[in-house]
């Protein structure tokens, strides 16, 4: 007879839980979801009240089977999954799946696997939260009847095994407007000036001479000429102080931008790692330890005891002084699911330094700037001595300015890349000093358009639009990458030729679906469930009849497409087939009919209908590595020709540059070599 059985999702997490529960208590893992919606089919009754129909999980019939067994012995089963909506769906369905009986079984939660988390987890046992279970549900079967409807269109339109989703739809739209931005860019000429004085530099302000903006030389030459050649006069000079604030404890967003910008990993990555700090970490002296509380999360806020902890350690070891005078507070952006704690380590005294040799190289990076941040962030403000001088050259205000560092605060612990503020030292200056200029330093510059994204940048745009939520940002990133719709390449991320067909389609079709403001709303929707606000078929109610009509106008537009492949007059080299162009991840290629008796591929060079600019050559339609269109000379590597742009064959007017067709949507007619522009001819 089992006196307690403990059920969870992680066998990792089941060794951490175990060693803190003792033989009074058998854990067990389920190994993640036990039941799903088929993916052979819809999986949703659409005319019966959009009820899901739940299967079992292919492989996950031993491991039920094992776990209904213990159950039937057990005189009390907890349900212990992540305590979250994906979690608590995860409990219900355990208890359909193993027919659990209400009377012996609860539900419990905990932030962090400790052994006072845990065991007080016991203490406030529950019945499942079915307001989180039907949140779940219905963000479940909204996914899947976007997916399952629009999906088929897309085979029709362009080819088999693609996909389209609720979130990932509108993070490609993104992506490639942000490419359409950067195509369409327009640099513009800008100058800046600075005058040598002995140690220190002062610069030309706009703001202080009549907002007279520096935009050619020949305004540099006017200031040049208004300035004069001689002394610069202290006019001004203010004291002051500074103080800079530490950032918040780590939400799940944050730590994936973070990683990404420190350590170059994907957001997938880096909750990988996460979740095995979580989940239990074999420490040596200690056994199986939980180093980070739950690692899914969109607040800052921390615990009492966690806070009490953390300002012993400072205080222990930087200080009185380093303690702010308040409790740090920080707000959270949007609705945060609240019920979680940001994500910290489960001691402050467990440095990252005690741990290190327990840790793999990426968990102990991901520990240490976890650990860092949450202490850093409990800590006082850095403050700065600041000096900002105003000096008068002929009719011209000039301005320097500088800072020191006065008290480190929380930089003593937390001192990232962008935190490094280097001192600028100005030399002891009074009204009425004249200094001698030395040289003046103008510098042309030119606007540049929009970064691109990278997997980091994206995760804080997704949080700021409220598309998604925590848990889901790194599998959007890793859908689009799989599906073919984004590459990346030196770590931002670029459309595809595939992606952007896409896009187009859903645009066109489903601008509701792709429309960032609709799904943000979608997600307010779906907190409203998890409020108890809202029935949860209410939201499929709504949504489904919108979807329902979208794809009956695009099966009109559309009509039945039956792609065939354009035969060649290529032989095939082996058997002597004519070879017949195909569709892959990355474009076009050609291959064998003969398929799988004759496996002969190999990648299409399209020409492009113009001439090389730099010879006499063809361009040709190419593909790189990562699946991005490129153009290039067919003599290559005689001629090195390449561009991301297609050349219209076309001299520049104006300096002889090769013209070029830039943009999708809005296109234009640019130079490659200076800013002349013209309207485009209408795409075949």
């Amino acid at each position: 007879m089992i006196k307690n059985l403990v059920i969870l999702e992680s066998p990792s997490k089941a060794k951490t839980i175990k060693k803190i529960l003792g033989a009074n208590y058998k854990v067990e893992a389920c190994v993640g979801h036990v039941r799903d919606l088929p993916k052979s089919q819809l999986g949703v009754d659409v005319e019966n009240d959009f009820e899901p129909k739940y299967i079992t999980i292919r492989g996950k019939g031993d491991i039920l089977a094992n776990l209904r067994k213990l159950a039937k012995t057990a005189k009390k089963i907890y349900l212990a999954t992540d305590p979250d909506r994906e979690g608590e769906a995860i409990s219900w369905h355990l208890m359909h799946a193993l027919k659990l009986d209400e009377k012996n079984t609860e539900r419990i939660t905990f932030n962090e696997i400790t052994p006072n988390a845990v065991k007080n987890s016991l203490k406030e046992a529950r019945a499942i939260d079915m307001d989180f279970v039907d949140a779940q549900q219905a963000r479940r079967v909204l996914d899947r009847v976007v997916g399952y409807r629009i999906s088929p269109l897309l085979w029709k339109k362009v080819r088999k095994g693609l996909s389209a989703g609720r979130v990932q739809s509108v993070v490609l739209k993104l992506i490639c407007e942000r490419e359409e931005e950067i195509e369409l860019f327009t640099p513009e000429e800008y100058w800046t000036l600075e005058a040598k004085l002995g140690k220190f530099n002062a610069r030309y302000n706009a703001a202080d001479n009549d907002k007279f903006e520096l935009h050619t030389e020949a305004d540099v030459n006017e200031i040049l000429k208004k300035t004069g050649k001689g002394e610069f006069t202290v006019r001004e000079v203010k004291h002051g102080t500074r103080t800079r604030k530490p950032p918040a404890p780590f939400t799940t967003s944050t730590l994936q931008q973070e990683a990404s910008r420190l350590f170059g990993y994907a957001p997938s990555r880096t909750m990988r790692i996460a979740q095995q700090l979580y989940e239990g970490v074999d420490v040596a002296g200690e056994g199986a330890v939980g180093l980070v509380t739950y690692i899914r999360t969109d607040s800052p806020r921390i615990s009492d005891t966690a806070y009490e902890d953390a300002t012993a350690y400072i205080t222990e070891r930087h200080g009185e002084k380093y303690l702010p005078p308040a409790r740090p507070t920080y707000k959270t952006r949007g609705r945060a699911q609240d019920a979680h704690e940001a994500i910290r380590p489960t001691s402050a005294n467990r440095s990252p330094d005690a741990v290190k040799a327990s840790l793999s190289g990426e968990q102990f990076k991901l520990y240490k700037l976890i650990w860092e941040r949450f202490i850093g962030s409990q800590m006082a403000a850095a403050v700065y001595d600041t000096l900002s001088v105003k000096l008068d050259a002929g009719k011209v205000t000039w301005r320097t300015s500088g800072s020191l560092l006065e008290f480190d605060g929380y930089l003593a612990v937390y001192h990232k890349n962008e935190d490094a503020e280097k001192d600028v030292k100005i030399p002891a200056l009074n009204v009425g000093d004249k200094i001698k200029p030395q040289e003046f330093l103008p510098a042309q510059h030119f606007t540049q358009p929009p970064p691109r994204f990278s997997e980091g940048s994206m995760v804080r745009t997704m949080e700021d639009l409220g598309i998604g939520r925590p848990g889901t940002f790194a599998q959007t990133m890793t859908t689009l990458l799989h599906r073919g719709y984004v590459t990346k390449e030196n770590k931002v991320l670029y459309p595809t030729e595939l992606g952007e067909i896409v896009n187009e389609i859903m645009s066109e079709h489903f601008a509701d679906i792709v429309d960032t403001e609709f799904t943000a709303h979608m997600e307010s929707e779906l907190d409203s469930v998890e409020d108890g606000e809202t029935e949860w078929k209410n939201v499929i109610r709504s949504f489904y009849p919108k979807l329902a009509a979208r794809i009956a106008a695009a099966e009109e537009l559309i009509g039945d497409i039956e792609v065939k492949d354009e035969v060649t007059d290529i032989p095939c080299e082996n058997c002597g087939r004519l070879m017949v162009i195909k569709f892959g991840r990355f474009g076009k290629f050609i291959a064998c009919p003969g398929f799988p008796d004759c496996r002969n591929a190999k990648p299409i060079l399209e020409e492009a209908g113009v001439a090389c600019p730099q010879c006499n050559g063809k361009v040709v339609i190419k593909k790189s590595k990562k699946g991005r269109t490129y153009y290039g000379c067919d003599t290559y590597p005689e001629c090195d020709f390449i561009s991301w742009n297609l050349p219209t064959g076309e001299k520049c007017p104006e300096c002889e540059g090769y013209l070029m067709i830039k943009g999708r949507k809005n296109r234009v007619v640019a130079c490659s070599a200076c800013k002349f522009t013209k309207d485009a001819p209408e795409a075949e």
